[in-house]
């Protein structure tokens, strides 16, 4: 009559402890999920604004529409959280980017126009986390943007000025990337400045 039922407190033992384990192990796997799962890195990429156009000089500065664009871009992302800023060599990237420095205290990362490599290498190693604005060329923004989000993005019209590229890192899988019109709409180029050859970054 005394006999302890020692088989079914061990059975009611490794259950409850089965139980625990599975629950530890769910919420592991939820945290782990709930972090790894949210974006990463927000890169916001344009073309310079609107240039002067000038046959013998090929580091113009911007035209008053290329200047009130700039402006444009420091009023949209002024409030913000910029954690960089990048521009290429030629002063109509840097003078893009200039007012949201100047409002955002961010300075200005130069990279030559034609280091497109090392700048997708930079937003991927250390810009994790991060929003990111970038100025560059013609050329060279859908080149970065096809490279971070594995889709093929065609050079932009030497008259588009307003094409603005949003794209979300995440810590794994496929980039996300959104094409939007901003500002003013653009026109330069249309004519005679379309005829001129694109070697260069424009």
């Amino acid at each position: 009559m005394n006999e302890t039922p020692e088989p079914r407190t061990r059975l009611r033992t490794i259950v409850v402890f089965s139980l625990l384990v599975a629950l530890l192990g769910v919420v592991v796997v939820f945290a782990y999920f709930a972090t790894f799962s949210r974006p990463v890195t927000t890169i916001i990429l344009i073309r310079h604004a609107e240039k002067k156009i000038e046959p013998n000089n090929s580091d113009p500065d911007l035209t008053p529409e290329g200047e009130a664009r700039a402006q444009e871009i420091a009023r949209m992302f002024s409030v913000t959280n910029i954690n960089a800023i990048y521009a290429t060599h030629l002063k109509r990237t840097q003078q893009t980017v200039k007012p949201l420095s100047d409002r955002t205290g961010v300075p200005i990362t130069i990279l030559n126009a034609n280091q497109t490599d090392e700048l997708i290498r930079r937003l991927q190693a250390e810009h994790r986390g991060q929003t990111v604005f970038v100025a560059g060329h013609n050329n060279t923004v859908p080149a970065v943007v096809s490279a971070l989000s594995g889709e093929n993005f065609p050079t932009i019209p030497e008259s588009e000025y307003d094409n603005m590229f949003i794209v979300t890192v995440y810590r794994f899988g496929k980039a996300k990337v959104v094409k939007i019109k901003y500002g003013a709409g653009s026109t330069q180029g249309v004519g005679s400045a379309t005829m001129i050859p694109m070697k260069n970054s424009k």
